[in-house]
């Protein structure tokens, strides 16, 4: 039914709030009684996770047998139509050598620039969310009014180790450099988005700036530069898919062979960026490994994998033999040094992981997340999705990269454990499940950054009134150990859950937000995010805000999508916000709804 829509209100003002970049929670100035900023001065920062910048040719390379051929500024990754007709052709483009990260001798690769280089890699590409990651999030800033240099993104060549990102292509000095152009220009601190491991990227590069600065202008230079970093899917304790990728491919549902994707994941140094590891530090820990005991070091389900050997040298009694390794053997190398023999890419994942990880000189980026010494931090991530956290592998007995096939695997799913083969697995499981990507006591490592006292709410994802809100004050967190809100869930409702401190250091604020069902490639294009990022701002803006978040009493329809035409009632869906009227529009009756927005503060 074709639609015009009417808002009323001081809606000038609500477009112009949302300019601030990329829907952002800023400061509570008027709940800690600083400075009020002037939302035309902010920027936004927007830093992609994995696999979600697009790639193009610099080089000149033909393809025989084939109707494509790649020039410059041709799309690399993601063009499926070369992908599809010239396969060979298109892995010289992607992929790079293992041992020292360099291009192929027939052609090599560069990220694009700007926002056309994270909004739509394939137009029209079958898998959407591995096409179009970003798309939806600039729409949304586009349609409240938000001007085009307040959105900045920093796109980077995801194939690298953090070290070489700096070393090649000077990205952390560029980034450096991108805010301090952000504030000469717009005249306020920036607002930092990122999105899976994006935020590894983040991390480098605060501890990166530290040997850039002197120690006394480190936190002075980030209060003035960064005034809100919102981590979303963050792997704060990396991703048990990863493994996979290793050993057998990950395709993301690209129309490649696993076998293909293994040869990429592989080759690519950034890949053990994101591989699973343990939240202890020390190495001298005693961890237990047993698949069915349930003890393994990540503190909430059994071993990440286990792998049935029937290599002749290790066979006792003509048996195979059942190896388990945890995720702290799997990010210090003890998985891979094990079957180095007899795995031709493990000893490159191994003398990847000690150069450019362990012996990284300014960050081992396979090690436990603290709080950013920033403002204010909010982690936003999926829950209750089916998410894998452990595999059974076996030997195949065909070459590299086929040479693994999964036998079985586990996966967390609502507070239990199961497998894909229907075999009973016994542990203790996480009170949820993760974001389908990515586990959830990695995403929910973040907690551990609230303070002592929080304030768990938990609201419908969708428009309500208040009435069926729940919310638990001044919550003890203890260090290490989940917070477990004693709430309830109706069925077939999604909620969004807040915590947030009750009491913070001066000046800061942190935030923890969990949305059922929001999965992690799909997150940041979910409206309900959006949507609570921008009044989220609202409320730090209003001049008469008095708490340090957002009231959660009151969700009406913000967009134009979330009035509609209830034909069941015969009425507005939100007779309250919307109206409903009929207008003629070239000699055709159609229908006219009007959303009145009204916020309580």
């Amino acid at each position: 039914m074709p639609s015009r829509w009417r808002r009323r209100g001081d809606l000038a003002v609500a477009a112009a709030l949302l300019a601030t970049v990329a829907l952002a929670a800023v400061g509570a100035a008027g709940a800690d009684g600083g400075a009020e900023f002037d939302y035309r001065k902010l920027s936004g920062i927007i830093i992609p996770g994995y696999a979600s910048t697009q790639l193009r040719a610099w080089s000149v390379l033909d393809c025989p047998y084939s109707p494509f051929d790649f020039n410059p500024l041709d799309s690399v990754w993601l063009d499926t139509a070369k992908l599809f007709s010239a396969v060979n052709c298109w892995l010289k483009c992607m992929l790079l050598e293992p041992y020292n990260q360099t291009d192929h001798p027939e052609c090599k690769s560069r990220p694009d620039s700007g926002l056309s280089a994270i909004t739509e890699l394939d137009p029209g590409y079958i898998t959407g969310p591995l096409s179009s990651v970003w798309k939806e999030w600039v729409k949304w800033c586009v349609e409240f009014g938000i001007e085009a240099n307040a959105i900045i993104a920093v796109p980077y060549d995801w194939r690298l180790p953090p070290s070489m990102l700096e070393e090649r292509d000077l990205y952390f000095h560029k980034l450096k450099l991108t805010f301090e152009i952000a504030l000469k220009l717009r005249g306020g601190p920036s607002l930092v988005f990122a999105h899976s491991m994006g935020n590894n990227v983040f991390r480098y590069f605060l501890e990166w700036l530290k040997l850039e600065i002197a120690p006394k202008h480190y936190i002075q230079w980030l209060d003035e530069h960064i005034h809100a970093y919102f981590a979303v899917g963050a792997p704060l304790l990396g991703s048990t898919e990863a493994v996979r990728g290793a050993l057998s491919g990950t395709t993301f549902g690209l129309p490649v062979s696993e076998g293909t994707a293994r040869l990429m994941f592989n080759a690519f140094g950034s890949s053990l960026w994101l591989l699973p590891f343990s939240k202890h530090c020390k190495a001298d820990n005693i961890y237990w490994k047993h698949f069915f005991e349930g003890k393994g070091d990540m503190g909430a389900y059994p071993s990440i994998m286990d792998i049935t050997e029937n290599i002749t040298s290790i066979m006792e009694y003509g048996k195979p033999t059942l190896l388990s390794f945890s995720a702290r053997e799997v990010s210090d190398g003890t998985l891979f040094r094990t079957i180095e023999d007899y795995d031709p890419q493990s000893k490159a994942l191994v003398y990847q992981l000690e150069k450019y990880y362990q012996g990284d000189p300014v960050l081992n980026p396979l090690t436990p997340w603290e709080r950013p010494p920033i403002k204010n931090v909010f982690c936003i991530y999926g829950i209750d999705s089916k998410t894998e956290v452990g595999y059974y592998f076996a030997p195949s007995g065909k070459p590299y990269p086929d040479n693994w096939i999964i036998t079985d695997i586990i996966y967390e799913f609502k507070g239990s454990l199961l497998s894909r083969s229907g075999n009973s697995v016994s542990g203790k499981p996480n009170n949820s499940s993760g974001d389908g990507t990515v586990s959830y006591n990695s995403l929910s490592w973040c907690k551990n950054w609230l303070g002592a006292k929080v304030n768990i709410t938990r609201a419908p994802q969708a428009e309500h009134d208040g009435s069926d809100l729940q919310t638990a004050m001044n919550i003890d967190r203890h260090h290490g150990h989940d917070i477990l809100p004693n709430m309830t869930r109706a069925p077939h409702v999604k909620y969004i859950t807040y915590y947030e401190d009750a009491e913070s250091l001066p000046g800061w604020r942190t935030a923890v937000w969990e949305l059922d069902k929001a999965n992690h490639r799909n997150i940041v294009r979910t409206p309900v995010l959006m949507r609570e990022l921008w009044l989220e701002m609202w409320h730090d803006m209003h001049p008469d805000s008095k708490s340090k978040f957002v009231t959660k009493a009151f969700r009406g329809p913000l967009r134009n999508e979330d009035c509609h035409w209830d034909y069941g009632k015969a009425r507005c869906g939100f007779p309250e916000h919307c109206e409903y009227r009929c207008c003629e529009l070239n000699n055709i009756v159609v229908a006219h709804m009007g959303m009145i927005f009204d916020f309580p503060f």
